[in-house]
């Protein structure tokens, strides 16, 4: 198997982080990997919002009804699908922040966006965006421990060969 194969299946979702704040430095990097993300047609329909301020950090946790990782975390990044966009793009660009992340020591959790009458007053958003997911970011605390938990469902059960 190759490095990335098995990059790929090791990357979790974590949701603790240190209180040490995610250098600029790396989050660059990190944007520059969303940035690179294909999308269809090459549209490139989407932004990205970047929080690492404490208050707006828990403003934005309270967009969703599961988004203790914001909480806990120094940084996220909000994606923003534009007018034309598509949520498959919106989920190819997160994956690639939560790759990009872990390939560079930052940890990362997925984070959904539910209550969007909260999240359309706090982002002021224009007319025909749309901000459903955002993504968490801090380094890893000690105890975040993800491999204790899950697993993945026996392929028999997922896959279906036609």
């Amino acid at each position: 198997m190759s490095d990335t194969y098995d990059f790929i299946l090791k990357l979790r979702a974590i949701r603790q982080y240190t209180d040490d704040p995610v250098s600029k430095e790396d989050l660059n990097r990190i944007l520059e990997a969303a940035r690179w993300t294909g999308s269809s047609k090459n549209t490139q329909n989407w932004s990205f919002l970047v929080f690492t301020d404490r208050d707006k950090l828990d403003r934005l946790a309270e967009c969703g009804s599961f988004t203790d990782p914001i909480r806990n975390a120094t940084a996220a990044i909000v994606l923003v699908k534009e007018p034309e966009g598509n949520e498959f793009d919106i989920g190819r660009a997160a994956q690639n922040i939560m790759l990009a992340s872990k390939s560079i020591g930052v940890a990362s959790c997925p984070i959904t966006l539910h209550k969007q009458d909260v999240v359309n007053s706090f982002l002021d958003l224009e007319k025909g965006q749309v901000a459903r997911y955002a993504v968490s970011l801090g380094y890893p605390a000690a105890d975040a421990a993800p491999a204790r938990f899950g697993g993945r469902k026996d392929s028999e059960r997922l896959v279906r060969w036609m």
